[in-house]
């Protein structure tokens, strides 16, 4: 008796938001192409920052206005904690989540952006760093239309060549091995 009653409300709830959403539907698809960036997930997004972007002159004011940008707190020239504000919770649950889905998206240019950073900053910076990626992604898909295209987990390799060859080589020189690099043919 008392879940009929609730299940009722959850269907009457379910079909209001889908409702107030039907002018958003072209935007929640090409959310939904995000890597690590479900219907849900597209759904919190939308929600939360209004879907309107000209409100926001760049991805970076949507970034810092969600407060899932790094902190600035430097004096005398010395950088002391770069902690992040507190922001919407909502927002930053969703893409907090969001990161940590896609750096488990196996072949995607936001896993390898996890890989990189969670090298030097730990996990949950490197979390943290591919939900502002996503949410700046984001912010250019909702201001211009488009879909997500995706770069490859080989992108930032191809796109600094050179450091990725200094970077393998001082690895195999680490364990003990004379390296020679001649091109191929």
């Amino acid at each position: 008796m008392k879940i009929d009653f609730l299940d009722e409300t959850i269907e009457r709830v379910t079909a209001e938001i889908d409702r107030r959403l039907a002018p958003f539907e072209a935007t929640l698809a090409a959310l939904d192409t995000i890597p690590g960036i479900d219907r849900v997930g597209a759904i919190s997004i939308v929600a939360e920052t209004g879907g309107d972007m000209s409100r926001f002159p760049s991805a970076e004011h949507l970034c810092s206005w969600a407060a899932i940008c790094p902190g600035q707190n430097e004096s005398a020239g010395k950088r002391h904690s770069g902690k992040t504000r507190q922001g919407n919770r909502y927002l930053r649950g969703t893409l907090v989540q969001a990161g940590l889905a896609a750096s488990r998206s196996n072949g995607t240019a936001l896993q390898a952006r996890y890989h990189r950073l969670k090298r030097h900053r730990g996990h949950k910076k490197a979390v943290i760093a591919v939900g502002h990626h996503i949410l700046a992604i984001a912010y250019y898909i909702m201001r211009d239309g488009r879909t997500y295209h995706e770069l490859g987990a080989d992108y930032f390799d191809k796109r600094h060549a050179e450091r990725a060859v200094r970077r393998h080589v001082r690895q195999l020189e680490a364990l003990g091995f004379q390296v020679t690099i001649e091109k191929a043919a």
